[in-house]
């Protein structure tokens, strides 16, 4: 694969992503957002296994089973945390305490941990970017800031930045099929308590499932096989930047197909998102194997 298709295919991802939303207001009533999310996880992971099964196998040999592990546990992390930050702080300071810290933690570690800082290309467009996303959102209703939902947004952000940084290291190390498959079904097991404790019962319904397997194979299996595959070439910082365009097609998807409308700041926040996604698309470049973080299992 080019490098240059790389950021184009995080971008892919992020605009699968930015339809969960869209796609849950279809679900039926009673399916709680955590259940949807852990339900979401366990297709995700089985289309991925089998896709990898279909493409020859899956080798277990020298797997590293810590990195992976952590990766799982970070993606599972990410679905309680940033559902529950949602429901106690509202949707605005959620989405974007979430979403926005996510590229600032992930360049803060890189930095700390890969000893490389980020470029100023970086600096420039994740500024444009989480600016435009505040405009986004933040005037979509009345703000009120809850501690106990801004730190679990927060969490949630930084465990966004740690799976892309472990999922960095991986890619470069296995193929990004078996990477992906291998961690989203440990994350679907790590969270497949929640299919037990809250009501299920919503799946059975022909909306139910429908709903389930378009998030669970295009918006998990797919989006993620394409974050994994962009990731061989982008570093994670650049990454988790270019995921920004999740909120940006969330936004549109609203206006164009479940009729909500924005105002000019909104517009404007559209605008400094495109600018700044569409600066690192062009400022992004390969890394190779010189910004990885080794994780040995």
């Amino acid at each position: 694969m080019n490098e240059k298709i790389a950021p184009f295919l995080i971008v892919m991802a992020a605009v699968l992503w930015g339809t969960t939303g869209t796609a849950q207001t279809f679900a039926p009533e009673a399916a709680h957002p955590v259940a949807i999310g852990a339900a979401r996880l366990a297709v995700g992971g089985l289309f991925l296994l089998a896709l990898v099964f279909m493409s020859g196998g899956l080798s277990l040999k020298n797997w590293p089973m810590k990195a992976t592990i952590l990766a799982a546990l970070s993606m599972a992390l990410f679905q309680p945390l940033f559902f529950t930050a949602v429901t106690v702080t509202g949707v605005a300071i959620g989405t974007v305490v979430a979403i926005g810290s996510a590229p600032i933690i992930s360049g803060l570690l890189e930095w700390v941990f890969l000893k490389r800082r980020p470029s100023r290309i970086w600096w420039g467009s994740t500024f444009l970017s989480i600016t435009g996303c505040l405009m986004l959102f933040l005037n979509k209703e009345s703000v009120v800031v809850d501690p106990a939902g801004v730190l679990m947004a927060l969490g949630a952000g930084l465990s966004f930045a740690v799976y892309a940084i472990v999922s960095r290291d991986l890619v470069g190390k296995y193929p990004s099929l078996s990477i992906v498959a291998v961690v989203f079904t440990l994350s679907a097991i790590f969270l497949a308590p929640f299919m037990f404790v809250l009501d299920m019962s919503w799946v059975a319904d022909v909306k139910g499932w429908g709903i389930v397997l378009y998030l669970g194979v295009m918006t998990t299996g797919v989006a993620y096989f394409l974050f994994g595959k962009g990731l061989t070439y982008v570093s994670s910082s650049t990454a988790v930047t270019l995921a920004l365009a999740e909120p940006l097609t969330a936004a549109l998807f609203g206006v164009f197909l479940l009729g909500e409308q924005l105002n000019a700041t909104s517009w404007i926040g559209m605008v400094l998102l495109l600018l700044g996604i569409g600066l690192l698309v062009v400022g992004a470049k390969g890394t190779g194997n010189s910004a990885r973080l080794s994780f040995k299992g």
